[in-house]
């Protein structure tokens, strides 16, 4: 699947689809960016049940204002609507594959619990109406 151009208006419904989203946040004048870019688009043809989409920071600054991007490339992954990896710098593929493991093997029921736990015990941070940028 090719990658997908993400903005302010299709990341809500991109972001809580069921699955595993992989984005890039990303720019034109980034030379690690420009290195990442070809990783992730190899990365999105082996693996066509995943998404993976673009983030341009310069064209999405609320986007990127929302998630506190300050480094660019920052990979983000998001499984079954949960954000649960987020980490600045240009990944070598055989570091990409490896997080697209790991997120495969989450164990998302136990998340969820964690994160039900941590709105119970007043522990959650965010936005007080659970809305996101």
């Amino acid at each position: 699947m090719a990658t997908i151009a993400v903005t302010e208006s299709n990341f809500n419904e991109i972001a809580d689809q069921q699955g595993i989203v992989l984005l890039d946040f990303w720019a034109s004048w980034c030379g690690p960016c420009r290195t990442f870019g070809p990783i992730f688009e190899k990365a999105s043809a082996k693996h066509d049940d995943i998404t993976f989409g673009k983030i341009d920071t310069e064209a999405e600054r609320g986007l990127a204002a929302g998630f506190e991007i300050t480094s660019i490339p920052t990979v983000m992954a998001i499984r079954d609507g949960i954000v649960v990896f987020a980490q600045p710098g240009a990944l070598p593929e055989p570091a990409l594959e490896d997080l697209i493991r790991q997120v495969r093997a989450l164990d998302m029921d136990a998340i969820r619990k964690e994160i039900s736990d941590d709105i119970d015990a007043g522990r959650a941070a965010g936005p007080e109406d659970g809305s996101r940028p």
